[in-house]
């Protein structure tokens, strides 16, 4: 099968980048599922039920959040009626909505999705790795689903790479998604599952990673309150990933890179 999963989008210039380039992925690559990650949709901070339904009404099949996920405090109770909007698997228990599941995709493909964050320079919250055993202890790839995508958002290269590591060849793909740069680094790894160590963001990248220079230069200079970070609203490059999975393992066979539009030089695979 193919998967198309699209970097942090962050404000307005995200959401412009996604519905203009969206048409030309789905029309060359004809992915069965698509997804996005959203924490950064509403002008940067978190992302509201009316952007959520923008996304699918485009064709938008799973959104992932990460530590921006309740930012927009509305998406609160929408979170737990709308099972295509996921949050990291590993916060606490009791927190609203779910870190994974299973979607059908296109194709009639069965697709498990999970996200969960990392805790270095991050949030301190529960084990990624023993939040993800948890969830696949009773699946396996090939079987009880067709593809798996795990999302590991997270600061550290580092950590993300040990979440591929660990996950390899149990799993179709693993990527990261939070740094807001892509990395250089896809990849199948030895049994099977594919990796990119940051998706890149959806966003401006004439910025300090989506963000206006000015305010994020000064936060570097001065140590005392500075101005609100905001969004850069310049011409903003699509970022993602191209995932071909194997119909019978489901292990994967191909991951690119995509980008379009923007500051960064062009890519989109050939289908």
């Amino acid at each position: 099968m193919k998967l198309v999963y699209f970097g942090d989008v962050l404000g307005k210039s995200g959401r412009t980048a996604l519905a203009d380039h969206l048409p030309r992925v789905m029309d060359e690559l004809q992915p069965d599922f698509v997804m996005a990650n959203g924490e950064n949709a509403a002008h940067g901070f978190g992302i509201t039920e009316k952007i959520c339904g923008q996304f699918f009404d485009m064709g938008i099949d799973v959104i992932t959040t990460g530590n921006h996920a309740w930012d927009q405090r509305e998406i609160i109770n929408y979170i737990d009626t709308e099972p295509r909007l996921l949050r990291p698997l590993n916060y606490p228990e009791l927190t609203p909505g779910n870190g994974s599941g299973v979607f059908e995709a296109r194709n009639g493909a069965k697709v498990y999705v999970a996200q969960i964050m990392g805790r270095l320079f991050m949030d301190p919250l529960d084990d990624p790795f023993i939040a993800i055993d948890k969830a696949l202890e009773k699946q396996e790839l090939g079987k009880t689903f067709d593809c798996a995508v795990v999302d590991i958002h997270a600061e550290a290269t580092s950590e993300k790479m040990a979440v591929g590591q660990y996950l390899n060849g149990r799993v179709s793909m693993v990527v990261g998604t939070h740094s807001h740069i892509p990395t250089a680094d896809a990849q199948i790894l030895s049994d099977g599952t594919a990796y990119q160590t940051d998706l890149g963001m959806c966003g401006d990248y004439d910025s300090v990673i989506g963000m206006k220079p000015s305010a994020a230069i000064g936060r570097f200079m001065k140590k005392m309150p500075a101005e609100r970070l905001s969004p850069a609203e310049g011409v903003a490059t699509l970022c993602g990933v191209y995932l071909e999975t194997d119909a019978t393992t489901g292990k994967a066979t191909r991951i690119e890179p995509i980008r379009l539009g923007g500051k960064l030089a062009e890519q989109l695979p050939n289908s």
